[in-house]
């Protein structure tokens, strides 16, 4: 299978309901995409004005600067310590590396690639670009063999599920026994809203309390898009197992996979700011406490959503009818059949909308 061979990119079905969401007489409220609406936080602008001169090539493995920040936001932020620089890499943001990982890795036919059952597309489409066999199983003990990537989502996207420390271990334990990778994708781990998690740390796969002091076959990978509003500069990495970030530092200078220069200056200024990621989590908690209610009030069961960025809603029926109901209100979800077959009635609302926007959610949906 080829890129050419890729279906039809799903988000382009939404488009007749968003317009009728754009019809309402307030205007239309999206929820359905998480795109950070908020401002680049003047630490981080101001670092890369100052780095515009890039006239030189950027190194693939990231400068010096960079790789430091990475390894001492690990020790400060996950509770990972003893990270080097031949420990990590940065990525053009973390969509590219989930689904060009299997390539990287040298998977294919034959191989299966194992990921969550409610689940971001790009863990599927990685599988499929190189011929492997996507499998949906949330359970160690149902991951098959000949398993050889195993993509675990905490906090989860759509579902805001988290991993403790002992399911990972888990995880990890399962994934040596079949030979296999195993990459946690934990991009939205500074959000955290119910208990435990609203106070203490998402747990990384790379904590001591998971894989102890062996890295063996484990990943990281987190993207500054939603903690620090930098989804437009494409700023992610990658941590953990030496050997393996050595293979895909070769397989990704062969492809000329270079995070540009100003962005990685970005970057660190970013990962050693916690200011505003505070400030942001704020926002996001204020969105979240206003509308979540309103879901409730309006029929719709809110599922785990315990972290990240959405909602992870049910009224018990189709998500295509739910959408509609949702686009006479002016409002705009994500439907759960972009997130797998196992969740055809949950739709997925973003936090992601101005705190103007948000209230007008709320109020419509309150009152529908």
């Amino acid at each position: 299978m080829g890129v050419a061979d890729l279906a039809d990119y799903p988000w382009d079905s939404v488009a007749p309901y968003a317009e009728r969401a754009r019809a309402h007489p307030d205007g239309i409220v999206d929820l359905s995409i998480g795109s950070p609406v908020d401002p680049t936080p003047a630490v981080v602008a101001e670092a890369i004005a100052r780095a515009t001169d890039a006239h030189a090539y950027p190194q693939t493995v990231g400068t010096p600067a960079l790789r430091e920040a990475i390894a001492e936001w690990y020790a400060r932020r996950r509770g990972v310590s003893g990270l080097g620089p031949e420990n990590v890499l940065p990525t053009i943001g973390s969509k590219e590396l989930v689904a060009l990982l299997p390539l990287l890795l040298g998977l294919g036919p034959g191989d299966v690639v194992v990921h969550p059952r409610a689940a971001y597309p790009t863990y599927e489409v990685g599988a499929k670009l190189v011929g492997a066999t996507p499998v949906a199983a949330d359970d160690p003990d149902q991951w098959p063999e000949g398993t050889r990537l195993v993509w675990v989502n905490s906090p989860g996207n759509p579902d805001g599920r988290v991993w403790d420390a002992a399911s990972l271990r888990a995880a990890v334990v399962r994934a040596r026994a079949l030979g296999a990778v195993l990459a946690s994708d934990e991009c939205y781990a500074e959000l955290g809203w119910d208990a435990p998690w609203d106070a203490e740390p998402v747990p990384s796969v790379l904590d001591p309390r998971v894989v102890g002091s062996d890295l063996t076959g484990a990943l990281s990978v987190y993207s500054l898009s939603k903690q620090s509003n930098l989804a437009g500069y494409r700023a992610a990495f990658l941590a953990g197992d030496p050997g393996l970030v050595a293979r895909l530092l070769t397989a990704r200078k062969h492809l000329g996979l270079m995070l540009p220069a100003p962005v990685q200056a970005a970057m660190v200024a970013a990962l050693g700011d916690e200011a505003h990621v505070a400030a942001q989590k704020e926002l996001y908690r204020r969105r979240r406490e206003v509308l979540k209610p309103a879901v409730e009030a309006a029929g719709f069961r809110v599922d785990r959503s315990e972290a990240g960025l959405y909602l992870w809603a049910t009224e018990g029926r189709d998500a295509w009818e739910s959408l509609d109901r949702l686009a006479d209100l002016g409002i705009l979800a994500g439907p759960g059949h972009f997130y797998g077959a196992h969740y055809l009635q949950h739709v997925r609302l973003s936090l992601t909308a101005s705190d103007e926007r948000i209230d007008a959610a709320a109020a419509r949906l309150r009152h529908c």
